[in-house]
């Protein structure tokens, strides 16, 4: 059985997003692409080896806010949003099941090379399903912060990978909030101009 993993990029106060998350600013007020620039362009085959990494999972995690805007009741087809299919078009970067945290139920939603599937019962629930679509393989906490930080308080994830950028935001969505305390063993470090890549085990 493969272990449970968790990526995400920060800034160096420790915030994944920043404040007020919407549709034209989905990493929020103040980040337009900051954190990630370092996985896309002239700069993705500096950092082939942590986003091969990041996309080899078995199945996937994520919280709702990673998946879309839309926090309330799903609208119904035809109304604003009502469509919605995840901010990655109709190919997303995911070629395994996904699975997303919420509390209003959806239908499965099948994408090109995936499915995302509505889990309404919580963390746990959402790991158990996720570890028998992966069999073997590895499932990965796919974002944002707080399902990473209900995935830490849980003690579910064995290994987490934070890739640190140095900019600043001051204010969002902060990895750790409310976490307790956690002991970790470094396992891989590699620092670039762009990232910090960082692996630990997360000792139980």
């Amino acid at each position: 059985m493969g272990i449970v993993t968790a990526d995400i990029a920060l800034s160096l106060d420790g915030y994944a997003a920043g404040p007020n998350q919407s549709i034209d600013k989905p990493m929020g007020e103040g980040v337009e692409g900051r954190l990630h620039t370092w996985m896309f362009d002239e700069y993705a085959d500096r950092h082939a080896e942590e986003i091969d990494a990041i996309t080899a999972a078995g199945a996937y995690v994520m919280g709702r806010k990673m998946f879309g805007p839309v926090r309330d009741e799903w609208p119904a087809s035809g109304e604003p949003l009502g469509d919605w299919t995840g901010w990655w078009g109709d190919e997303p970067p995911y070629h395994a099941p996904v699975f997303v945290l919420t509390h209003y139920a959806r239908e499965p939603l099948e994408m090109t090379g995936t499915t995302f599937t509505f889990v309404t019962d919580g963390i746990h629930s959402a790991l158990d399903r996720a570890r028998a679509a992966a069999g073997d393989a590895d499932v990965a906490i796919a974002g944002g912060a707080e399902t990473l930080n209900q995935a830490l308080w849980a003690g579910v994830v064995d290994e987490l990978r934070l890739h640190v950028v140095p900019i600043t935001l001051g204010a969002g969505e902060r990895v750790f909030d409310r976490v307790p305390a956690l002991e970790l063993e470094l396992l891989r470090e590699r620092v670039t101009p762009e990232v910090a890549h960082l692996s630990y085990r997360v000792r139980r």
